[in-house]
């Protein structure tokens, strides 16, 4: 991105997106209709429920990615696909998101307040933004992306510059929007810079400086684009030399022209293009310079900045370094002062600099993706001004720092959270800034973790530090008493760090390949586990209690497993999920044996596309499965099924690579392979939200804890904090307190009140029409009578999801559908279905309280305890199913004791209508609405 501030009227239009290059009136352009549409709802939505409050990142390649607003002091950056405006003096930022899915990597400013960047990718255009407005003008004029943009002087004109196979300059004049010259340039350009009065501009790259006149291009322009009037420097001995750093002379040196070049060379070209003079730099290499009307700044290798006087180039002074590489924080805050030099320390090579001539400040970038902004009223005695740290690789996973009951406890202070990138570091950050500086560094990072002793992998060298190395951190997870934080790498590796002190406690070689997914199980389950996945296809469980060892190893999966979750709320029925790109969903449960805790499979779900990512719900009772179809599909965890499907993305186009739940299940977040963001309702699948700003995939999202933040991280090595609307902090906050205060959900189930002493008696004997209580489950007890017309009682039922089934319920006892009450009419009946529709939390009934009879022989067995299997297993899911076994046991027995008998029929006693019949073959047939129910068993309805 190249940035230039400009002043405007506020009336200007905005060029539509995709228009030609020729194109002077916008009004006449029509934008795709797709295109719009998705943009402006993205900053329409954007904007009123969730807005990027911070940018913690930056993306400066160059010094064409880097520019300052003299007026104002305002610095200006790329971070993804949004520009970041840096007010250093109050820590301050405001930003200008781009609605493209591309980067924005050239950036300029105009004296006067306007900023331009120019965007890479599909469809590369140059956009002019007002610094507190909107955008004001758009031109396409490249075809394969946009190498370096600048403003003139006098604010009248932009020059672009396009990439190499582009071989592209133009000159615009923007307010109008058209071309007005333009020629080829075969050779690769690294920076472009105007002179001081406008009237040439001159472009840098490899082996190639080159002078560009405006005023004879003007003179031969008539009504259209005219080539533009280019001669080349005499470089001399150096023709040879890659020129990456620019910069024209200010005030008695404005006839001068200043390049440096990789080699660490500073040449001076007079007003005649020839080379001058030049001066070697003593550094490796060097990459960027900067000029004022008394000194030239040159960025050099290893953290060096040299001065030089503009006039003869003598040497004036080197200014201090920044923070050597693998600082620790926390010692800078206990010197108060920048760290000395010791010998053999790296620092990190110096990437793009830029001087405000109003505040008299350098902006630098070094490559290790840190800003720093120095303060040279006093060149000799510079001084630090701000200073920020950020990741310099892809940014793989973020976590949040849990609530814990007792504040007192907490490692971590609340709002912080941690993430893990390429670079090999673990970092720790705060959403809210803090009241006091804790170090010298940066105002927003807390902690580095440096994993390995390795800093070669902090410095960002092209796409060298991207995802394709197997260095870095791939995943953390923390554990739920805040206590410890689990992270693995990309070799395989698995470590445990004490957050207290942020000290390795252990490392376990646990893949063969990168680990991809960790989960600790929660407090309600009682055990104390860390599950492991990887691309390795296998699931390592290691028990906390015995420091870490391994209780147990699951290959279950085919491929890559992508995801795996705890679940559960009491020991002896801990449950574990997993996810992978087998297409796969697995419910493991877990028994308590003599070797320890052992998982086995009691759910395998397939479906036909991929599966990404997964979370829990706030109940722990229903999983959420990204897949790559852009559906997020709902699964029961003790049962397997299916729940609903709801739409995961905003868009078309894509695959579904993330899903995450917020704390109290009203949201749902999804990344999309388009690069989007997308926030939904929980409970009707609506769209929220779309957010855009990444430039590369988003690897990861999480919601605060306090529910006022969404924290997002992408390959493009950038963590960006949304802020949440009031309005659903609030909703998320009302339903997470009341989750929190209710403790137990309460069942209300009414049945008729001449049955209530009947039911007090069949309480002690177990009869069928109630489930035997597990261990410690409270007793009925009566609440109260609902009205004295209806005469019906209401029963309090403690919910106890998973110990409720612990013991075999009676074979034939199943749930019906309808309220046994002969006083309620039809209409509440049906609301009646649908509160217990949506509590799916209701009393199994016998067939006796439904009033149905079985029209059977006399010599038939009807004792129940004979029927039943002696050695059978718990069933899955007795309220919805019986089980294929016993249905087989039932039929053969039939016919063994009456062979003639082909079926046995169930009627109702009021009506005398047949309801259903089971026949000899094995099916159960409704005469009313001839639906055959399938061997394998038998769900109750309403039919039924």
């Amino acid at each position: 991105i190249s940035i230039n501030f400009v002043k405007v009227s506020s009336t200007s239009a905005v060029m539509a997106e995709g228009a030609d290059c020729g194109s002077a009136n916008p009004a006449k352009r029509k934008q795709p209709a797709g295109r719009k549409s998705r943009q402006s709802q993205g900053k329409r939505i954007s904007s009123s429920r969730v807005c990027l409050e911070k940018v913690l990142g930056i993306s400066t390649a160059s010094s064409s990615g880097l520019t300052s607003d003299p007026n104002t002091g305002i610095i200006a950056y790329p971070a993804g696909c949004v520009v970041v405006l840096l007010h250093p003096k109050k820590n301050k930022q405001s930003h200008i998101i781009s609605a493209s899915r591309y980067a924005d990597p050239e950036l300029g400013v105009d004296p006067q307040g306007q900023v331009i960047f120019g965007r890479s990718g599909h469809m590369p255009c140059v956009r002019v933004w007002e610094l507190d407005g909107g955008q004001v003008a758009e031109v396409q004029c490249h075809k394969y992306g946009i190498s370096c943009v600048a403003f003139s002087s006098n604010s009248s004109y932009i020059v672009s510059v396009g990439y190499q196979h582009d071989m592209t300059v133009s000159v615009w004049d923007w307010k109008k929007g058209s071309i007005i010259a333009s020629n080829k340039v075969s050779s690769r350009v690294f920076a472009v810079s105007f002179s001081q009065d406008s009237s040439y501009f001159v472009t840098a790259g490899n082996r190639h400086v080159k002078f560009w006149y405006l005023d004879a291009s003007k003179e031969r322009r008539v009504n259209s684009t005219v080539p533009l009037i280019g001669r080349s420097g005499l470089l001399g001995d150096h023709k040879n030399s890659v020129f990456c750093g620019l910069a024209c002379g200010r005030g008695r040196t404005a006839s001068n022209t200043y390049c440096i070049t990789s080699s660490g060379l500073l040449c001076l070209f007079n007003s005649s293009r020839h080379l001058e003079a030049w001066v070697n730099l003593k550094t490796s290499s060097a990459s960027c310079l900067a000029v004022s009307e008394s000194f030239v700044y040159c960025g050099c290798a290893d953290g060096v900045i040299r001065v030089f006087g503009p006039s003869n180039l003598q040497y004036v002074t080197t200014l201090h370094r920044p923070h050597r590489l693998g600082v620790d924080l926390a010692q800078s805050g206990q010197h108060g002062s920048l760290l000395p030099a010791s010998p053999g320390s790296r620092y990190p090579d110096t990437l793009a600099l830029t001087f405000d001539p109003a505040a008299r400040h350098l902006t630098c970038v070094y490559n290790d993706h840190s800003l720093y902004v120095w303060d040279v009223k006093d060149v000799k005695n510079a001084r630090k001004l701000y200073s920020a740290l950020y990741h310099s690789g892809c940014v793989w996973s973020v976590e949040v720092y849990p609530e814990l009951p007792e504040p007192a406890q907490a490692c971590l202070p609340p709002s912080s959270f941690l993430t893990c990138s390429s670079d090999n570091t673990i970092r720790l950050w705060h959403a809210d800034p803090p009241g006091a500086h804790t170090n010298l560094y940066s105002n927003d990072l807390l902690r580095i973790l440096y994993v390995g002793e390795n800093t070669q992998h902090l410095q960002a060298e092209g796409e060298a530090a991207g995802g394709d190395g197997k260095a870095g951190i791939k995943v953390l997870c923390i554990s739920p008493d805040g206590r410890h934080l689990a992270a693995g790498d990309r070799c395989g590796n698995l470590r445990v760090f004490g957050l207290q002190f942020l000290d390795e406690l252990v490392k376990i070689e646990a893949h063969d390949s990168e680990v991809l997914c960790l989960e600790f199980s929660p407090i309600s389950t009682g055990v104390k586990l860390l599950a492991s996945a990887s691309r390795d296809r296998l699931i390592h469980v290691f028990d906390l209690e015995r420091n870490y060892s391994l209780e147990q190893t699951l290959n279950d999966h085919s491929a890559s497993i992508t995801a795996v979750k705890f679940t559960g709320t009491a020991s002896p029925e801990v449950r574990l999920v997993s996810c992978g790109a087998d297409k796969s969903i697995y419910f493991q449960t877990a028994e308590q044996t003599s070797e320890g805790l052992q998982f086995s499979r009691s759910h395998h779900v397939v479906e036909k596309t991929t599966l990404y990512d997964m979370d829990l719900d706030s109940s722990r009772t229903h999983v959420a499965v990204a897949c790559q179809d852009r559906n997020v599909r709902v699964y029961n965890v003790e049962t397997g099924k299916l729940k609903k499907c709801l739409k995961g993305s905003s868009s078309d186009e894509g695959a579904l690579l993330k899903v995450q739940m917020d704390p109290s299940g009203s949201f749902f977040a999804t990344s999309c392979s388009d690069k989007n963001i997308t926030i939904f309702d929980y409970e009707s699948g609506e769209c929220v939200a779309t957010l855009f700003g990444h430039s590369e995939l988003v690897t990861c999202i999480r919601f605060s804890q306090d529910c006022r933040h969404l924290i997002t991280v992408s390959g493009d090595s950038c963590v960006f904090v949304w802020r949440l609307d009031a309005q659903m902090t609030s909703t998320m906050r009302k339903r997470r307190g009341v989750s929190q205060t209710s403790g137990k959900r309460e069942t209300f189930i009414t049945v008729p009140s001449s049955q209530l002493p009947q039911m007090e008696e069949e309480e002690e004997r177990r009869t069928p029409c109630r489930l035997d209580p597990c261990p410690g489950e409270d007793e009925l007890t009566e609440r109260g009578f609902s009205s004295p017309a209806k005469q019906t009682a209401l029963l309090f039922v403690p919910r106890q999801v998973r110990s409720r089934w612990a013991e075999q319920m009676n074979p034939l006892t199943f749930c019906s559908n309808f309220s046994p009450s002969p006083n309620k009419s039809q209409g509440e009946e049906e609301d009646d279905d649908e509160e217990e529709e949506e509590e799916e939390d209701f009393h199994p009934q016998s067939l006796e309280s439904a009033n149905m009879t079985f029209d059977l022989p006399e010599k038939f067995d009807t004792d129940l305890k004979t029927l039943q299997p002696p050695d059978e297993k718990h069933f899955l899911n007795p309220r919805l199913s019986i089980s294929t076994r016993f249905l087989s046991r039932f039929q053969d027995r039939i016919r063994s004791a009456y062979p003639q008998s082909s079926h046995f029929q169930a009627t109702n006693n009021d009506t005398g209508q047949s309801i259903v019949s089971l026949h000899a073959c094995g099916r159960f047939q409704s005469p009313t609405s001839n639906l055959m129910l399938p061997e394998h068993g038998m769900s109750c309805g309403h039919d039924l």
